[in-house]
Formats: C-alpha cells, sequence, structure tokens
C-alpha cells in the first residue's frame, strides 16, 4: 500500500480535506463522486500541479510529495489529454521519454510495444490536431506509460469518448494496466468505469472521503 497524508486544500468556498488515505500498489483504485465533489482537485493536489504543503505521499519507503515534480515519475493521463497539436502521435508520446531522458532505443521498443497494443500503429504520423477522440485519449495512455512510471493517474479518460467507443477504449485500458503492472488512480464520475476497471472504490463528497463502494 502507499499512503497519503494531510491532502488539503482551502479554496475559500471549498476544501479538500483528506487526513490519510491508503491507496493500493497494485491494480486500479477508483476515486468516484459526482462533479464538484473535489475529484479534480485531488488529482491536481497530488500530481503537483497546485500547492499542497503538508501533504507526504510514501510509496515504497520514498515520499513522492517531497520529490521535484519531475522526479515522481508518474503517469498522467488528464481529462482532456493535452495533446500537442502539431506533433505527430509518435512525437506526442516519444516527447515524455526524452523528458524522462531515457536512451532511443529503449523509448523506441517500449513505442512499438504500446501502439501494438493500444492499436496505434496506424496513426502514429498523424498530427495531433487529427487525431479522433479515441486516438487522443491512447496516444495519451501511451505518453503516460512510456517512461515506466512508479503511478499512473487517470482523470476521468473516457469522459470525451462517444458511448458507443467507451466500452472497448475500457478493455484496452485495462489490459495494458495488467500488462504493465503499474498501480493506477482513476478518477470518475462514470459507474461504468468503476464496473469494468476498479478493485477498489473510494467515494468523495465535498472534498472528503466518504468510505468505499
Amino acid at each position: 500500500m502507499s499512503l497519503v497524508q494531510n491532502l488539503y486544500r482551502d479554496y475559500g468556498d471549498f476544501k479538500v480535506d483528506i487526513l490519510e488515505w491508503e491507496l493500493s500498489d497494485e491494480g486500479v483504485t477508483a476515486l468516484w463522486g459526482p462533479s464538484g465533489a473535489g475529484k479534480t482537485s485531488v488529482f491536481q493536489l497530488l500530481i503537483g500541479l497546485e500547492p499542497c504543503p503538508g501533504l507526504k505521499w510514501e510509496f515504497q519507503g520514498q515520499d513522492l510529495a517531497a520529490l521535484p515534480m519531475q522526479e515522481r515519475r508518474l503517469g498522467i493521463v488528464f481529462q482532456s489529454y493535452e495533446i500537442f497539436p502539431p506533433f505527430t502521435a509518435q512525437q506526442n508520446i516519444l516527447f515524455a521519454a526524452e523528458v524522462r531522458k531515457i536512451d532511443s532505443e529503449r523509448a523506441g521498443k517500449h513505442l512499438r510495444e504500446l501502439a501494438a497494443i493500444l492499436q496505434l500503429e496506424s496513426c502514429l504520423s498523424t498530427q495531433g490536431a487529427l487525431l479522433s477522440g479515441g486516438e487522443k485519449q491512447r496516444t495519451a495512455l501511451a505518453r503516460a506509460l512510456i517512461g515506466s512510471p512508479r503511478f499512473l493517474l487517470l482523470d476521468e479518460p473516457f469522459s470525451h469518448l462517444d458511448q458507443n467507443l467507451r466500452a472497448s477504449a475500457r478493455q484496452l485500458v485495462k489490459q495494458v494496466i495488467e500488462k504493465h503492472k503499474v498501480p493506477t488512480l482513476l478518477i470518475t464520475h462514470d459507474k461504468g468505469d468503476l464496473k469494468a476497471l476498479a478493485q477498489v472504490v473510494m467515494k468523495i463528497e465535498n472534498g472528503r472521503l466518504v468510505g468505499s463502494v
């Protein structure tokens, strides 16, 4: 297990207030709740996009919160995917490997593996601006995984997909997580995501954890 402590931020009219939270170090833990419950705020605080001075995140003997953001080795998929429009899908993915200073041979091998499992071979040379929603989602996932992250965090990764694409996208994500054995935190409001992916589900309301589901 990894242990998150003192996850607290006062936004004035809203607070995230989680004193202690155990996250599984295998499989998928989901943080589930309605819009406005604080899910995305928790996500941003954990990855370091917003300040959280008292935060501790003990994972395999290290306090991830004490490390500079670039050293935390977190794989991140944002709700909007954050694909660079002028870059090809391949360039988007390899950008993360360059930032992590992974040598080109290893990065290329990992890219080929991820492209195969995520069905990206046909669009690797397509500019980000021209990718479909599903292709952007899979490109973002490959980019998050190419650096062999300690922990994978997914913020509503299926919310921009058409309903008829979500089932296949969930199965692909499940397959990749199981293959790479990377512990994952899934942020979602969709019970379909929970059924397809989550082993543990924590519910959040008004910025506080209110129990498992």
